[in-house]
């Protein structure tokens, strides 16, 4: 029977911000052309976080139903294939693609995994403390699942905001021979904390977080205070502090909050007469209640393997020149 005025219905359906929109929709659409395909007698038009349908009361009612369940299941798992929302629509019980030590998905559904053993300790410690110190070798992974860890409870609403910091020093540059403004001095600088993000959030969502304070990221000094609560925060390359600017941002941590410190003690660009405040605080800290320490090794190291190579390489020649007798003239 043809649908006359009266029994056309349409409605606006407006998704959820926690929704990745390059997952739901799926290579070339093919998820939300699955969606139409289901629902044959609909008219869709998808757009962005909008999805317009059109058609009979009974159909429209039915499609709506549909996308907001495959938002649903998409949002929860942060994945999606063209059988799962055939099977959603079905009234199916549907299993999310299975990955052993998920984190979250990331861009385009990429799971972002705990890799190794002390990843999956950073990872189980986070849920029991609210301060944790990670240290290791370059390339274990410390400041990625930290941040992996942030973006799941902003995603999950556990917090407000996610706050990320490096102390401004560098191995033999100063920021202020930098050419720009502030901005321009220290982004290059804090380019591996952008790096790690755009993998786990879509750059539109990216950069509106980033644009509301949602999420910030900023040198150490930029903390001074501030109380930091709602927000998981983050301090990159702690090595590089002070004992004294280590207190100060340890003493920034507010209700709600919850801080991981990463850094490689074997990388210290402080003057050698400098204490590494993150050497201080790991002394200071690893007993008292609510802190936990963990220690990365070579073996959690996931980057190309010739970094484990040559970080066993240097280990090796700064033992023998520690152990080579001073020559005399």
């Amino acid at each position: 029977m043809p649908i006359t005025e009266r029994q056309k219905m349409e409605q606006l359906i407006e998704l959820s911000e926690n929704l990745d929109t390059s997952v739901f929709y799926g290579v070339n659409n093919q998820n939300i052309l699955c969606l139409k395909n289901l629902h044959p007698q609909v008219r869709f038009v998808a757009r962005g976080y909008h999805v317009r349908l059109s058609g009979s009361d009974a159909a429209v009612t039915a499609a709506a139903e549909s996308v907001q369940k495959v938002a649903k299941f998409c949002i929860e798992h942060g994945s999606l294939t063209e059988q799962q929302v055939a099977a959603i629509v079905g009234g199916e019980q549907v299993q999310p693609s299975g990955h052993d030590n998920l984190i979250l998905y990331g861009v385009s559904g990429k799971p972002i995994l705990a890799r190794s053993e002390h990843q999956r300790e950073l990872v189980a410690e986070f849920e029991r403390r609210d301060l944790l110190l990670a240290i290791g070798p370059a390339g274990s992974g410390k400041t990625y699942t930290a941040i992996a860890l942030a973006v799941k409870a902003l995603k999950n609403r556990e917090v407000r905001k996610i706050i990320l910091s490096r102390p401004a020093v560098e191995a033999g540059e100063k920021l202020g021979f930098l050419p720009g403004d502030m901005r321009d001095k220290i982004d290059p600088y804090l380019q591996p904390l952008y790096d790690a993000l755009e993998e786990m959030l879509p750059s539109q969502k990216l950069g509106e977080y980033m644009e509301k304070g949602i999420i910030q990221i900023a040198p150490l000094a930029f903390m001074r205070g501030r109380t930091l609560g709602n927000a998981v925060v983050i301090l990159d390359e702690a090595q590089n502090t002070t004992p004294a600017q280590i207190k100060m941002f340890l003493t920034r941590l507010g209700i709600g909050g919850k801080m991981i410190l990463t850094g490689d003690l074997t990388q210290v660009d402080l003057p050698q007469s400098q204490k590494s405040g993150l050497r201080d605080a790991v002394e200071k800290l690893s007993d008292v209640e609510g802190v936990s320490v963990i220690n990365f090794t070579q073996k959690d190291i996931v980057r190309h393997p010739l970094v484990t190579r040559i970080i066993k390489a240097y280990e090796v020649n700064t033992d023998n020149a520690h152990t080579q007798p001073a020559v005399s003239e």
